[in-house]
């Protein structure tokens, strides 16, 4: 009876002693399982007994930062948007920045090119203001301009005899020479008498004037 009975609790003890070995398995493999899971979400990487950490950052040398200066300058920062960017974009980037003053408050005349109007500092400056909208992309008068970093204006200084005497201001895509080109030919195109339109300093004209410009 006994010799019958050992195979039989042989049988049994090895049979219980395989299922708890899987059961040993399966719960090792899910717990390596799970931890590969938890590596993956902190981006690390295991291979056997080799960690390599990617990409990981930590807060060792975290601190806050009270220097007010360093808001400041981000807050007086220009950012220019791109020329190709949509109109709101660059009217809200040039939004930041002032338009170029203006002196005249006096009536606009916009007349046709061709027009015989006569010479006097009125009509010079009337017509000059109506050159600040025509040909208004030279000119940061607009925010969609400012917004591509052109701050540039022109003022009326003095009118001596023929001459109309301006000053240029702020910053021109465009060369300042061919700025004021530009106006001298929508000036003396209205106002016939004109015969020349000038600077009051020549160095107004020079690409260091417009680099220093804001």
């Amino acid at each position: 009876m006994q010799r019958t009975a050992l195979p039989v609790v042989a049988a049994i003890f090895a049979f219980f002693s395989l299922e708890a070995a899987e059961a040993f398995s399966t719960t090792t493999r899910h717990r390596q399982q799970a931890s590969r899971a938890i590596h993956r979400h902190h981006r690390f990487v295991t291979a056997g007994q080799r960690t390599q950490t990617t990409l990981c950052s930590t807060w060792d040398d975290f601190s806050y930062d009270d220097d007010d200066d360093l808001f400041d300058s981000l807050e007086s920062d220009f950012v220019a948007a791109d020329e190709n960017d949509d109109s709101a974009v660059k009217a809200a980037a040039g939004m930041a920045l002032e338009a170029p003053e203006v002196d005249w408050d006096g009536d606009v005349i916009m007349v046709p090119q061709g027009s015989q109007l006569a010479l006097d500092e009125e009509t010079v400056q009337g017509v000059l203001a109506a050159c600040r909208q025509e040909i208004g992309t030279m000119f940061g008068y607009q925010a969609e301009n400012r917004g591509v970093g052109i701050t540039g204006g022109v003022d009326f200084v003095d009118l001596d005899g023929p001459t109309v005497i301006v000053s240029l201001k702020g910053r021109f895509w465009h060369q300042r020479p061919t700025v004021l080109s530009r106006v001298s030919s929508y000036l003396i195109a209205r106002i016939p008498e004109i015969v020349e339109v000038i600077v009051e300093d020549e160095y107004q004209l020079t690409d260091e004037a417009n680099d220093a410009a804001i």
